[in-house]
């Protein structure tokens, strides 16, 4: 099935002004696809590096392989030969024309820097992420925007807001990976992730870097899905396995570059002196992590702290994809103070920010705005709008500039 990519009107516009554009996240989140869709229309060639032979002219001669390419040209999984880099920079130093090249890579290849010096002030980065569910469902809500104007009473139909019940639990598990979706079953779903995260890590890490004990990355990859939306603690990642904290860490640093998981960095103000300083850790998609811990939606239905756990990853990653295809420029992290106050998201655009609070119940009450609050009075005129999110069918104010709003609003 064709899902609306909510990216493409970036990457089209990028395309009038920037001679590269680079598309990059995780294989199979839909890059090629959309690369193909909007290339093709506007006659672009296209080119794999996953062809063995494409990419052993790649790099046997990365002069000659630029030299001979189109004039318009998608460049598709370009971690595999980042030699061609160089070659890039020389050909549009000679033709500084817009929307030349369409590259993908499933590497975050902007962490080299060779390769970041190399295409400064020359490229646009995109980064696309697995399908949202309001690119699932068709709809392309504005919960960013409504956000920032502390206002949802415009372009929010609250009388098709319903409890969701266990169908949200289905949606975490069900993850946004475009190929897991076409599958028919939740089994046959869960089947792919796992197909996926083997031939990930056997392809794409081999790619990237030469690893030593690469039996042990699927292992913790499951441990860094039972740790989703969690503080980020090195210690508890590595006692499982017998290798120390620093390569735990080095191998955590891989499973970041191919997409798979991110940190959230703390919120720091000036103002408080009591922050947490610590990262969270989330998954990039529930799908996955549902997989990795072997766990469907009746198990997570009923498993009600795993729920509210996944739950808070799930809105994290719908709220970044948001943000991607937005044309604010929006930053995420976490709030939380030696208290234990915490608030799960805070998003910045400019001097501005909001907190954005997860519930997996049905029910709020005043005391689950207890970190938003303080938040509040610690931004002080920066403080936009708070929302805790909850399952239910409403839109209730709890106060100035702050609101329980349902999961169902982003578009479930």
């Amino acid at each position: 099935m064709h899902y609306p990519r909510y990216s493409e009107h970036r990457l089209r516009t990028a395309l009038q002004d920037t001679p590269v554009v680079l598309i990059h996240g995780s294989r199979q989140c839909g890059k090629t696809t959309l690369a193909q869709a909007v290339g093709g229309e506007l006659g672009y060639h296209y080119i794999s590096l996953d062809d063995n032979n494409q990419l052993a002219a790649a790099q046997t001669d990365p002069v000659g392989f630029v030299a001979a390419l189109p004039e318009k040209t998608i460049l598709d999984e370009i971690q595999r030969a980042p030699g061609l880099f160089t070659s890039l920079k020389a050909s549009i130093d000679q033709n500084r024309e817009p929307g030349r090249f369409i590259l993908t890579g499933s590497a975050n290849i902007m962490l080299l820097p060779a390769v970041a010096d190399s295409l400064a002030g020359r490229i646009e980065i995109m980064r696309l992420r697995p399908l949202a569910s309001c690119e699932v469902s068709g709809k392309k809500p504005m919960f960013l925007e409504q956000l920032f104007q502390a206002d949802f009473s415009r372009a929010t139909d609250t009388s098709k807001l319903t409890r969701l019940g266990e169908t949200l639990a289905q949606r975490i598990c069900d993850g946004g990976y475009p190929a897991a979706l076409a599958r028919s079953s939740e089994t046959r779903r869960a089947s792919w992730y796992r197909d996926f995260i083997t031939a990930l890590i056997q392809r794409d890490i081999r790619d990237i870097t030469k690893v030593k004990h690469l039996e042990l990355l699927p292992r913790l990859l499951s441990v860094a899905a039972s740790q989703s939306a969690r503080l980020f603690n090195s210690s508890d990642m590595a006692s499982p396995f017998a290798i120390s904290r620093p390569t735990i860490r080095e191998y955590l640093t891989l499973l970041e570059q191919i997409f798979l998981i991110e940190q959230l960095q703390p919120w720091h103000n000036n103002r408080l002196s009591r922050l947490v300083k610590t990262p969270k850790m989330h998954l990039t998609d529930t799908g996955l992590a549902c997989s990795l811990l072997g766990v469907d939606s009746q198990t997570l239905w009923q498993d009600k702290a795993l729920l509210g756990q996944l739950l808070e990853t799930f809105i994290y990653t719908e709220l970044r994809k948001h943000a991607d295809w937005s044309d604010s420029n929006s930053q995420f992290f976490h709030y939380r103070d030696k208290d234990k106050v915490e608030v799960d998201i805070v998003i910045q655009q400019g001097r501005r920010l909001a907190g954005v609070e997860v519930k997996a119940s049905a029910t709020v009450t005043a005391a689950d705005f207890k970190g938003l609050i303080k938040l509040k009075a610690a931004s002080a005129e920066q403080f936009a709008c708070g929302v805790v999110f909850y399952d239910g069918d409403s839109i209730l104010p709890f106060g100035e500039r702050l609101f329980a709003v349902p999961v169902g609003v982003l578009g479930l």
